[in-house]
């Protein structure tokens, strides 16, 4: 598949891991450039912008984290978090700290190549959201707030609708506990996670959605939930 011959940032200080993504993405046509520590990744993102980063959470000179801030007060791209199993509070910081995704060490090229392409995609979303939102028999149509499957009429509340919305609007995306309560429930609900595995549950009845082979919405495992999107 073809891109624009989009430049991708890698800040990753493990030689095979850079070696690995290098020749998946230069096969891709990204053009892609290198860093093995956090200040350089920092210095190469102001000389050249990149379109997308990819950054490693386990820097030897800075914690990724604070990178990731660093990045983050003036470059708007997407950036990919990679991280190790065992970082789930650090995951769950970056997501809210900025970060579009991450892949969880050690990952597949089709997995890459998926969060890749679904960043890239709400990147150049922009504002102009449309009216009708579908994935597979599922339609969402916002100016009339009407939810049908398969062509049936789904009834949900307010509630159900508006976490609907959300996990589509931003589908292919992980969307953490804590981003799904302030857009739903509000900036007061960041602690009420009992909340919304409650409403995904309702939510994933009436749409049929088996949690233990999702097609709709799965659980990303203590950090949130992600939408399909096909």
């Amino acid at each position: 598949m073809a891109h624009d011959n989009h430049l991708l940032l890698i800040i990753d200080d493990e030689m095979p891991i850079r070696r690995f993504l290098r020749a998946t993405l230069s096969a891709e046509g990204h053009r892609v450039v290198e860093a093995d520590s956090g200040a350089s990744g920092l210095k190469m993102a102001a000389q050249q912008p990149p379109d997308l980063v990819i950054l490693d959470l386990g820097l030897p000179d800075m914690d990724g984290l604070e990178v990731l801030r660093r990045l983050r007060e003036w470059l708007t791209v997407p950036v990919l978090i990679l991280s190790a199993r065992d970082q789930e509070q650090e995951k769950i910081e970056a997501l809210d700290g900025g970060a579009d995704d991450y892949l969880t060490k050690p990952f597949g090229v089709g997995e890459l190549l998926a969060r890749i392409r679904a960043a890239m995609r709400h990147a150049h979303q922009g504002t102009g959201a449309t009216a009708v939102m579908a994935v597979g028999d599922l339609h969402v149509d916002l100016a009339t707030r009407t939810v049908t499957l398969a062509g049936e009429r789904l009834t949900l509340t307010p509630l159900e609708y508006k976490l609907l919305v959300t996990l589509m609007k931003h589908s292919g995306k992980v969307l953490t506990h804590r981003f799904l309560l302030r857009e739903v429930w509000g900036p007061h609900a960041t602690r009420e996670s009992h909340y919304l595995r409650v409403f995904v549950a309702g939510l994933r009845r009436k749409l049929g959605d088996d949690p233990a082979r999702s097609r709709y919405i799965s659980t990303e495992q203590g950090v949130g939930y992600r939408f399909a999107t096909e």
